[in-house]
């Protein structure tokens, strides 16, 4: 072989080993960011970003949830998304590893109506849903025909009727199933309360035009309601309690193991019990 003839094959020869090369990265770097952070076998750190909405969870996430699963080597940080839609997608296209905004009824009926698989991995301290007024003090204050503004999404309406219900402002039908409730379900409204459905985000900017707003928790701690405040405060089920979630895929993992362990144990109990969030609805787990 030719002098000339044994260069253009060693040329050939790195040329396919650096190929080589550059595919192996290239695999590598095919792998999600949820696999690669969720999956850790918790040595050192690793990076987890948790998408929250507007309200306390963010910060229950930061203050709390940080600091101690730091200690098992995860850095937690937050994305905020502005409606109750993204953080489910997000977290199911693997943009974020875990989501903190939503109660398990919202989580199961958003995965379903979407084809998402999302799973619960256990239930955080949630501030419940309130009746608030600009107008008035009482429930008894509450005229005839008042204008209550309610949320749009399936989930909350259901949850905000089923409010209006606990403080005898309207009965539903008694074969209706609570967590699926819509208007067409009211049996009896003697105050002929006119409802108005917005979407969750803009219920508490409503104050000024209605005269009550059934509004979530997360969405009253943004617009600094006061839950003293309220004219009443929902009776909390285990389907509004707030969790932290995951896609299905990644509920075995050792980030989502750590999860499940802490959240029903004693130093979050304390750590929340220290916080600006003691006085949120606990969980029934606990």
């Amino acid at each position: 072989m030719g002098i000339a003839r044994k260069k253009i094959v060693r040329i050939v020869a790195t040329l396919a080993a650096a190929s080589s090369v550059v595919a192996g990265l290239a695999a590598c770097g095919s792998s999600t960011a949820s696999d690669d952070t969720l999956k850790s076998s918790g040595t050192g750190t690793t990076k987890v970003v948790v998408g929250v909405c507007p309200g306390p969870y963010g910060d229950m996430v930061t203050d709390v949830l940080a600091p101690l699963l730091k200690e098992d080597g995860y850095v937690l940080t937050t994305k905020l998304f502005n409606d109750y839609v993204q953080p489910n997608k997000a977290l199911s296209a693997g943009s974020i590893q875990a989501n903190l905004f939503q109660h398990i009824n919202y989580l199961k009926k958003f995965a379903s109506d979407n084809n998402l698989k999302i799973t619960s991995l256990g239930q955080v301290p949630t501030l419940g849903l309130g009746l608030y007024s600009n107008k008035y003090t009482a429930l008894s204050q509450i005229p005839d025909g008042a204008t209550v503004s309610i949320a749009s999404d399936a989930s909350n309406l259901a949850r905000s009727l089923g409010v209006l219900e606990q403080n005898g402002l309207i009965t539903l039908k008694g074969d209706v199933d609570e967590t699926k409730a819509t208007v067409d379900d009211i049996a009896t409204n003697p105050k002929n309360l006119k409802l108005k459905t917005l979407d969750a985000a803009q219920l508490s900017r409503s104050l000024d035009t209605v005269d009550v707003s059934l509004v979530p928790g997360n969405f009253a701690w943004a617009a600094n309601l006061k839950p003293a405040k309220a004219l009443a405060m929902e009776k909390q089920s285990e389907g509004v309690i707030n969790v932290v979630a995951v896609r299905t895929s990644d509920a075995d993992t050792d980030f989502a193991r750590t999860v499940k362990k802490l959240l029903v144990s004693q130093k979050f109990k304390d750590a929340i019990a220290d916080s600006k969030f003691a006085d949120f609805g606990k969980p029934t787990t606990w």
